[in-house]
């Protein structure tokens, strides 16, 4: 895909870092040793997880330079790597490796997991967040729409998840330590957007860039008409003009045994 914009993503940015902050609400107590922000982004969650471990060293991991290059002028991180997350290994096991909003980018989970906890201390922490939000219209309108207008394409036929189910992920990684795994629906309210429906601003940062990727100027332009559209009737405004867009967030931690 092309590079990540850092701007269109800060559109939402407290409705994106706020499952961050609620995974590490949950992080148990950790060994010694550093903490990874696996796929920083922006550095977004860095202030959280620098003010949660003041004493330690705070790595973040990211492919994208746009984004990379917001995280390091904030100044939170002690380094800053630009690496594959699917491939990347610290120099000696970390204490804590938290990842929100990465891992669903990435495919083979029941390889790519277990690869991650053991690059993770013993009694330290895998910390994920991973929307779950495929089959919501928001999502599965993206697919429907691009494989009929670009069957050339986009051969959706055979597409499948590439994230599990939450008990998957724990019979996966119950044999590497304690589980623990939840869901949450986040009722999220968005303001009216100029020119746009605002869950179409929303998924236009992250979740269409792989199909806008594909299309000319003129292609995109039909195909975000067609999606508004259906975003319109799945996604009503409220009497103030605002949405109520449901989000699903998948929720895991893993402290190794």
């Amino acid at each position: 895909m092309s590079d990540w914009d850092p701007e269109a993503y800060a559109r939402f940015r407290d409705l994106r870092l706020r499952p961050a902050l609620d995974l590490l609400a949950r992080v148990p107590q950790l060994p010694a040793g550093d903490v990874v922000d696996l796929g920083c982004g922006a550095g977004a969650a860095g202030p959280a997880l620098a003010a949660r471990y003041p004493d330690r060293t705070l790595t973040g991991v990211d492919a994208s330079p746009a984004m990379l290059a917001r995280a390091r002028a904030g100044g939170i991180y002690g380094a800053l790597v630009e690496a594959d997350a699917g491939a990347w290994a610290p120099a000696a096991p970390a204490a804590l490796l938290f990842s929100n909003a990465l891992l669903h980018w990435l495919p083979d989970h029941r390889g790519l997991f277990p690869r991650l906890a053991g690059i993770v201390a013993s009694g330290g922490a895998l910390a994920v967040q991973m929307p779950r939000q495929e089959f919501a219209p928001s999502h599965r309108f993206l697919r429907d729409i691009a494989a009929d207008m670009f069957p050339d394409r986009f051969d959706l036929s055979g597409w499948m998840p590439r994230v599990m189910a939450p008990v998957d992920y724990v019979r996966l990684l119950t044999p590497l330590g304690q589980v623990d795994a939840w869901e949450t629906d986040y009722i999220q309210r968005l303001a009216p957007a100029e020119g746009a429906h605002p869950v179409r601003r929303f998924t236009e940062a992250t979740a269409m860039r792989p199909f806008l990727d594909a299309m000319d100027a003129n292609e995109a332009a039909a195909f975000v008409a067609r999606y508004e559209e259906a975003l319109v009737a799945a996604y009503p405004a409220e009497a103030d003009g605002s949405v109520l867009f449901p989000f699903r967030r998948l929720f895991l931690i893993l402290t190794r045994g």
